[in-house]
């Protein structure tokens, strides 16, 4: 078989440190030029620097076996080498005329091509101008994929079956069936139709059984109900103390935090079954960013939160209002504002940066905005989830901020379609908006 030299950008490394050891019995170079970028990043507390220092590691415990520079076996029979870094030649310096990183590490490459011109170099980046130029100089470039789902393809949290007569009958009659020859995800909703009838059931894998929903039934939630089909599928999984870990995907306007904080708050504040409420979402900033924020963590925290006070407000405001009958108070007694919810730690807001380590059990935790963070990062956060812990993501896989993520390789499309096989997860995906009329058309058109 011909070898393949694969020629690592430092993007691909900084993404999964695990990327060295993911080209199985083939060679992987790494130029000296990456090794330069990646020490720049090594001190920072954020998850570049926490991958930097792990690349550091992995490349230590290769040189303690052999020579970098030679290369160093793999398990899987590859080799691992550290090369010199390589200036573009001279048959190329009509399109890249300076050597800069990116033009060193794909100088190295096409080294490798001129040098070792049996085998099949390539260029594997994840960033699509370097592998514009490396294909413009002859190579072959390739995007870093090993950690990606078919988004097209991902797990909408719903399907269709027609019934038989038998299978209606028993659907009304026993308010179930069991299917022997069809099998369905955990939690996984189903249309059961039979001639111009439509039920709507959910699946139970345990006995192999079709239910209609349970626990939602059109009761308000801390305020509010739901206003379509979606979201009253999304609230069953909310309300349903066996699903430990709820996605909700969808556009902007569809609802998927609103949802998700009122069932918190339901069963934080009504029904007592969790210790508090925790909120937190990824930092990134929307177009430019303002720079350092003065004041304390949560005076810093404050202006990324704002979406979630406006939402909380909406819904506690609501919910005063239909429980106090518009006249602010029960038996004699004011409602709690938001900050007297937060001030009495039935509500937590915390960053993200904070939450590794903590264990925090008996909580009802929602991740907002998750389709900015990497599928180690939410491996991290999941992991923390004490017994009695119910976490629920929310997100839009296209509306990604962060470098070198998208749609596909986002830590909330990874979760939904890996975690998808297990009893205790449920997702959903929503589609029609409910913010606006204008936030639906402009979902629509941009």
């Amino acid at each position: 078989m011909k070898e393949k030299i694969f020629v690592l950008d430092t993007n691909v490394l900084i993404h999964n440190p695990k990327a060295l050891f993911a080209f199985d019995e083939h060679r992987v170079v790494i130029p000296i030029t990456v090794i330069e970028e990646i020490d720049m990043f090594k001190k920072g507390v954020d998850e570049k620097g926490r991958n930097a220092r792990q690349i550091g590691r992995f490349l230590d415990q290769l040189r303690e076996k052999g020579s970098l520079k030679n290369g160093v076996e793999t398990e899987t029979g590859g080799t691992i080498q550290v090369a010199m870094s390589r200036k573009i030649t001279d048959t190329t310096s009509d399109i890249l005329i300076i050597d800069t990183n990116d033009n060193l590490i794909i100088g190295t490459a096409m080294y490798f091509q001129n040098k070792y011109p049996e085998s099949k170099v390539v260029m594997v980046s994840k960033d699509a101008n370097v592998r514009i130029k490396a294909d413009a100089v002859g190579l072959v470039a390739q995007n870093f994929e090993s950690d990606k789902v078919k988004f097209d393809e991902l797990f909408t949290g719903y399907s269709e079956m027609k019934a038989t007569k038998r299978r209606w009958d028993s659907l009304n009659n026993s308010g179930s069936v069991k299917l022997r020859d069809v099998d369905f995800f955990p939690n996984e909703f189903v249309d059961v139709s039979y001639k111009d009838e439509v039920i709507t059931t959910r699946w139970h894998c345990p006995g192999k059984t079709l239910k209609p929903l349970e626990i939602y039934k059109g009761q308000d939630v801390f305020g509010i109900s739901a206003r379509n089909k979606e979201q009253e599928l999304a609230l069953d999984l909310l309300l349903d103390d066996s699903v430990r870990l709820v996605s909700l995907v969808g556009i902007a306007g569809t609802g998927k935090t609103l949802l998700a904080m009122a069932a918190g708050l339901n069963q934080v504040v009504e029904e007592n079954k969790y210790t508090r409420l925790v909120i937190s979402r990824p930092i990134f900033p929307l177009g430019k960013d303002l720079g350092f924020l003065p004041g304390s963590k949560e005076e810093k925290f404050n202006p990324w939160m704002q979406p979630i006070y406006d939402n909380m407000e909406i819904l506690i405001y609501g919910h005063n209002e239909k429980a106090d009958n518009g006249n602010g108070k029960v038996f004699g007694k004011k409602r709690p504002s938001l900050d007297e919810y937060l001030e009495y730690g039935f509500i937590e807001l915390e960053p993200l940066t904070y939450i590794r380590g903590r264990s925090l059990p008996n909580q009802f935790i929602i991740i907002d905005e998750a389709q900015n963070l990497t599928p180690h990062e939410m491996k991290t956060i999941i992991t923390r989830a004490g017994e009695g812990t119910k976490i629920v993501l929310t997100g839009d896989p296209y509306q990604i901020d962060i470098p070198y993520l998208d749609s596909e390789s986002n830590g909330l499309s990874m979760a939904v379609e890996k975690l998808k096989q297990e009893a205790i997860i449920g997702h959903i995906t929503l589609t029609k908006g409910e913010r606006s009329l204008l936030a639906d058309i402009a979902a629509k058109y941009f």
